[in-house]
Formats: C-alpha cells, structure tokens, sequence
C-alpha cells in the first residue's frame, strides 16, 4: 500500500543527509584553500546542486546511496594528503554530529514533553528517520571502497608504498561496490548489511535513547 506519510519523511531526510554531507565537503576544501567547490556552485544548501541521480535512487531502493561527488582539486593545499583526508572525513562527520542533535531534539521531545498529538508524534518518526538515515551515510561513506569517503581517509593514513596497489584496487572498488549493492537486494547476501547495521544501531541507541 501507497504510504505518502512514508515517502515523504523518507525524501526529507535523504535530501537533508545527503545535502549536508556534501555542503561540509565543499566548506572545509574552502576553508583548506580549494575554492573549485564554491566556484562551481556546490557551496550552497541547495540540495539540487548535491543530487547524484543514480546515487539517490539507490538510496531509496537499496537503502545504500550517495550525493553528487565534490569536487576537489589537492594542488590547492598546503597539506594534500592531511588536507584531502580532513575534506573526506568532514561529509560523514557532519552526518554523525546531525544524527546525534536529531536525537538530542527526539529525547528531549519524548521525555520533557506530554504533548502526544498526531503533530507531535510526526515529528518525532521525522526525527528517528533522521538519525538513521544520516547514521547510514556516514557509516557507509566511510567504507574503504572508491569512491565512498572513506578511500581517501585511507590513502592518507596508508604508507606511501602502499599507496600504487592500493589504487590498483580503487580501479575495480565501484564495480564491487555495485556488486555488494546487488548481491544484498537481489541474491539476499546482505553483506553491506553486515558491515553497516551493526555500528548503525550502536549509535541509533545512543542518539535516541532507545
């Protein structure tokens, strides 16, 4: 059955994730002296200039999704492989800190609050929404797989041998990555699942209160 209720708390609370996620990508490259972001008008809460089609439709179908990838240009730092990390880490990282304030907002909400009203239970699934699925994109962008966040973290904390095998590998991480994606919707091998619910439900805990 058709829950327009459903779908629409869904569609908030992506384009809210996905939005801030890639707008803190975009101000720390800035603030680290890389305007190629802001120049190309990806320095906004606009969430339409974050929107990555195949990336959102994944998100809704597959419940694993991204934004529109921001980009960067390293030349620009003064510390590249510092720099690119702090710019990688900043989209999940903002995800994190408004997964933990939703649910600050939701605590206070259920246990300072007697109002019970249709209203005021909406907002309270708006929020619990919320915490997950910006705890969904964190955890999941900070997976080792390009071209998820958590490739470049990598790279910058890998040894500098290491780092040519390491991208030899990141060729073939989308195609992996998809293969993850289909396996877990398709051939019910929710190896994703595995690797994200665990931590997701650790901090949803934690967040909510529950």
């Amino acid at each position: 059955m058709f829950d327009f209720k459903s779908i629409l708390v869904l569609a908030i609370t992506i384009l809210y994730a996905l939005t801030i996620h890639e707008f803190f990508h975009a101000w720390t490259a800035n603030k680290l002296g890389d305007p190629t972001a802001k120049m190309q008008g990806r320095l906004t809460l606009n969430p339409i200039a974050h929107l990555d089609p195949v990336g959102t439709i994944c998100f809704i179908v597959a419940h694993f999704g991204w934004g529109k990838p921001v980009p960067v240009n390293p030349n620009y730092f003064k510390h590249p492989r510092r720099d690119d990390v702090l710019v990688s880490a900043a989209g999940p990282i903002s995800n994190f800190v408004s997964a933990f304030f939703f649910g600050l907002i939701f605590q206070i909400s259920y246990k300072f609050t007697g109002d019970n009203s249709y209203l005021i239970n909406d907002i309270r699934n708006l929020l619990l929404m919320a915490i997950q699925i910006n705890l969904l994109l964190a955890i999941f962008n900070f997976i080792p797989l390009y071209p998820l966040d958590g490739s470049h973290i990598m790279k910058g904390f890998l040894p500098r041998n290491m780092l040519p095998k390491y991208e030899n590998v990141c060729r073939y991480s989308p195609f992996i990555l998809l293969g993850l994606i289909l396996l877990g919707n398709f051939a019910n091998i929710p190896i994703l699942s595995y690797i994200i619910l665990p931590p997701m439900i650790f901090f949803f805990k934690i967040f909510a209160g529950i």
